[in-house]
């Protein structure tokens, strides 16, 4: 597990949770734009064409290739994107959250995960795309995007960053989930339960959802403590807090 932020004290101020806004600006923006892309690409007839013979070709090598070990390691991240799986990972996060009183980092996990769950039953419907044949897993409802790769991707990348002090060691962490993020999309191809690209959709919405929650959090937090700065030092006496002090605090 990593290294997390002590729980927090009376009077403490809690950790910025974006600490860097012009270069996790510039990554969310990317990996919006690539979401954007492929919601675009699939929800285009002419696009689409394409796209479903590359999602034909990976799903016959998928079958022309499955092997029972195969089988059972994707039917195991198969069952990790379950919502009797992600739904008390979700309730443990955000009760250490509540517990540390990251009350930012709280709510930009939160919202991460409500914003995503929203958008899966919206995008499933706007889309409506048919499954795949013969799938090895029990499925329901339309397959575009996938939601087993939402959720986990939405999980695992917004846990890290709520979880996780922002430098170096979030950055390895937060290679690990979108790691992660991919086996679980892989996985549901695999077992014919999504099309490849239904896969890719739902990797890049989980993680779009959970980068632009975590930048607006981080961007309110920011301004609320500039103010709050700017109102103490109209108070004789009261020293202000110094925000680079903060970040090089040990936690």
């Amino acid at each position: 597990m990593p290294r997390m932020s002590q729980p927090g004290a009376p009077g403490r101020v809690e950790p910025e949770l974006v600490a860097a806004p012009g270069r996790d600006a510039a990554i969310t923006a990317v990996v919006v734009a690539l979401t954007a892309c492929a919601f675009a690409a699939v929800g285009d007839h002419g696009t689409l064409a394409g796209i479903q013979r590359l999602d034909d070709a990976w799903l016959r090598l998928m079958i022309s290739d499955r092997q029972l070990p195969l089988t059972t390691i994707a039917k195991g991240f198969n069952v990790l994107g379950l919502v009797y799986v992600t739904l008390p990972v979700r309730i443990a996060i955000a009760g250490l959250l509540a517990l540390r009183r990251r009350w930012w980092h709280l709510g930009a996990f939160a919202a991460a995960i409500v914003v995503s769950e929203v958008l899966i039953g919206v995008l499933k419907g706007i889309y409506g795309r048919a499954r795949p044949p013969g799938s090895l897993v029990a499925t329901s409802g339309a397959s575009f995007p996938s939601g087993h790769a939402v959720a986990a991707s939405v999980t695992v990348v917004a846990a890290v960053i709520a979880l996780v002090p922002a430098g170096r060691r979030r950055a390895w962490w937060g290679g690990a989930a979108v790691a992660f993020s991919i086996l679980v999309g892989l996985s549901r191809a695999y077992l014919g339960a999504h099309w490849l690209s239904d896969a890719v959709a739902g990797i890049l919405l989980g993680m779009s959802c959970a980068l632009v929650t975590a930048l607006l959090a981080g961007q309110i937090q920011r301004l609320r403590l500039g103010r709050s700065a700017a109102a103490m030092e109209q108070v004789p006496g009261v020293p202000v807090p110094d925000r680079q002090a903060r970040r090089r605090r040990p936690v």
